[in-house]
C-alpha cells in the first residue's frame, strides 16, 4: 500500500474484546469455522485444497446457502477463509498435481473457544487476506486502472491483465477508504459515515490536479465501480465494511438518464454505491496498512514514551487527536512527575521548540492542579517562564509575578512561531496575530530585538497576515531589522 503521501492521524479503537466478538459474528469467519467443524478428520479436498464437486454441494448444504445465487461463492470463500486462518489443513494434496488430499483439523481452530481476544483477531486477519488475495482483475480494456494515473496498467499485455493486479487494485482502494475515514472523523474510531463507491473510485484513479476528468478517466471509474461494487459484496461477509450496493439497474443500463451535477439527492447517491468502513474494518485495515509499512498510528501508542516523543508526536495530529494521545499518555501517571517532564521536554531552540511548548502548555492544562508546583519551578526560566505564568493565571492562581518586558515579548513570538507550524485555522491565526501586535505599545520597536530563532520569520507572516496595511508595513520593517541582526552576529 502507498505511503508517498501526508501522515495519517491516529484513530481510537475499540477494545480488543469487543472487536473480537465482532470477528466472530462476521459471516466469513462464522462459516469457516462451521465449515471446519464440519469438514472433519478425512473428507476429500482437490490438489489445491479446494472443495469440489459433492463436496461443495454438501458445504453449501452445511451453510445454509442452498438456494441462494451465490450460496457456491460464498462457501468456497468460507472454505478459503479456513484454509488461510490455519482452521483446516489438506494433506496429501500438492498444488498442481493430479491426486487430491484428505482434510484435517488446524491447530488455530482450537483458538476459536480457548484463544484471547487478540488470538481472534489474528484468525480473522488471516481470513480477511485470504479473501483479498482472491481478487480478479477487472474485466475491460487494460485491466486494472494504475492508481493516480489516468491510463491501464501497462503489466496487461496480449495474455491479459497481470492477475496480482486485482490484489494490488483493491489495496489502494482500502488504503484510501482508510485514509478517507480518519481524515473525515478523526480519532473516533466508530468507522465514520459512508463513502460514495464513485468517490472512492476516483480518488484512486483521477490524477492529482486534474480539473475535469476526460473521458477516457471516466470510463475508466465507471469499470472500476463494477468491479469494486463485488469485490465489496464479498468484504462486507468479512465485517470490514457495510456495503449498499450499486442498483442492479444501473449495471444492466436501465437505468433513466444521468441526471446533471448538482441534482443528485442522497438517494440518488446511493444508488451508486456506499461503503463504510466498520470498528472491525478500521482495525484491520491499520494492521494491513503497518505491515506495509505505512504509519497508521493509534490513540495510545505513546502511552508509554518519553515525555519529548510525545510532544513531538502530538504536534502534527489534529487537536482532538492531540488531546485524546496526550489524555492516554497521562493516564497513571504521577501528575507533578508528569507536568516536570512534560516542561523539560519543551525546552529548546530547535525549529520544532515553540510547537513543543504550546502542546506542553495544552497538556498541562490537562494535569490539573498537580502540575502547578512543577509549573511554579519554572517562573524565571527565559523560555518557560511566560507560558508558567499564562498557565497560573488561567487557573486563577495567586501570588503570580508579573513577567518582565523581555519574556513577555519573547513569549508574543514563540506562540506565533507555534500556531505558524501548528498549520491551523488560517482566520484564527491572524486573529492571534492581530491581537499579540495590538496589545502593546511600540511592539515593532521592541520585538526585533527578541532573542528568539523565529524571530525574522514570524514579523514577516505578521506583516503577511496583518489586515492594517500601515501595522503590516511596520512588520515588515520589523522582520528586515531582526534579519540584519541576526545577519551581523553570523
Amino acid at each position: 500500500m502507498p505511503s508517498a503521501r501526508p501522515p495519517l492521524p491516529p484513530v481510537r479503537l475499540r477494545p480488543d474484546a469487543e472487536l473480537a466478538r465482532a470477528a466472530l459474528a462476521a459471516p466469513v469467519l462464522a462459516r469457516a469455522v462451521r465449515l471446519a467443524r464440519w469438514a472433519g478428520p478425512g473428507r476429500p479436498a482437490g490438489a489445491g485444497g479446494e472443495l469440489a464437486g459433492a463436496e461443495l454441494g454438501a458445504a453449501v448444504e452445511v451453510l445454509g446457502l442452498a438456494g441462494h445465487e451465490d450460496g457456491e461463492a460464498r462457501a468456497r470463500r468460507a472454505w478459503r477463509a479456513a484454509l488461510g486462518a490455519g482452521l483446516v489443513e489438506v494433506r496429501g494434496g500438492l498444488p498442481g498435481a493430479g491426486a487430491g488430499g484428505v482434510v484435517a483439523a488446524g491447530e488455530a481452530l482450537a483458538l476459536v473457544t480457548r484463544g484471547g481476544p487478540r488470538d481472534v483477531l489474528g484468525l480473522w486477519s488471516d481470513a480477511l487476506e485470504a479473501v483479498c488475495a482472491e481478487t480478479p482483475a477487472p474485466a475491460g480494456r487494460g485491466g486494472v486502472p494504475r492508481a493516480g494515473t489516468a491510463g491501464p496498467d501497462p503489466r496487461a499485455g496480449a495474455a491479459g491483465p497481470d492477475p496480482r493486479a486485482g490484489a494490488a487494485f483493491l489495496d489502494e482502494v482500502l488504503a484510501a477508504l482508510y485514509r478517507l475515514t480518519v481524515s473525515e472523523n478523526g480519532p473516533g474510531g466508530s468507522g465514520g459515515g459512508p463513502v460514495p463507491l464513485p468517490a472512492l473510485a476516483a480518488s484512486v484513479i483521477v490524477p492529482d490536479g486534474m480539473g475535469e476528468p476526460t473521458d477516457d478517466v471516466l470510463e475508466q471509474v465507471s469499470g472500476a465501480m463494477t468491479h469494486l461494487d463485488g469485490r465489496f459484496r464479498a468484504l462486507a461477509e468479512t465485517g470490514l465494511v457495510e456495503y449498499r450496493p450499486v442498483d442492479r439497474a444501473l449495471l444492466a443500463d436501465e437505468a433513466p438518464e444521468e441526471p446533471e451535477p448538482g441534482e443528485l439527492d442522497e438517494d440518488d447517491v446511493a444508488r451508486y454505491g456506499m461503503v463504510r468502513l466498520t470498528p472491525l474494518g478500521l482495525y484491520g485495515l491499520r494492521r494491513r496498512l503497518s505491515a506495509s509499512g505505512v504509519s497508521a498510528p493509534a490513540v495510545g501508542d505513546l502511552a508509554g514514551r518519553d515525555a519529548g516523543e510525545l510532544l513531538a508526536a502530538v504536534g502534527g495530529y489534529p487537536p482532538q487527536a492531540a488531546r485524546a494521545e496526550t489524555g492516554r499518555w497521562l493516564a497513571g501517571r504521577d501528575p507533578l512527575d508528569a507536568a516536570r517532564a512534560l516542561l523539560a521536554a519543551a525546552k529548546g531552540a530547535d525549529s520544532g521548540s515553540p510547537l513543543r511548548r504550546l502542546h506542553c502548555q495544552q497538556a498541562l492544562a490537562l494535569v490539573g492542579d498537580g502540575a502547578e508546583p512543577a509549573v511554579r519551578e519554572v517562573l524565571d526560566d527565559p523560555e518557560l517562564g511566560g507560558l508558567a505564568r499564562v498557565w497560573l493565571a488561567e487557573r486563577g492562581a495567586a501570588d503570580v509575578p508579573p513577567p518582565p518586558e523581555p519574556m513577555v515579548f519573547w513569549l508574543a513570538v514563540d506562540t506565533i512561531a507555534a500556531h505558524l507550524d501548528a498549520d491551523g485555522d488560517p482566520d484564527a491565526l491572524r486573529d492571534l496575530v492581530e491581537g499579540l501586535a495590538g496589545r502593546h505599545g511600540g511592539f515593532f520597536d521592541q520585538v526585533w530585538r527578541v532573542e528568539h530563532p523565529s524571530t525574522p520569520e514570524v514579523l514577516e507572516a505578521v506583516g503577511r497576515l496583518h489586515r492594517d496595511r500601515r501595522v503590516a508595513k511596520d512588520a515588515r520593517k520589523a522582520a528586515f531589522r531582526a534579519r540584519s541582526r541576526v545577519g551581523a552576529r553570523a
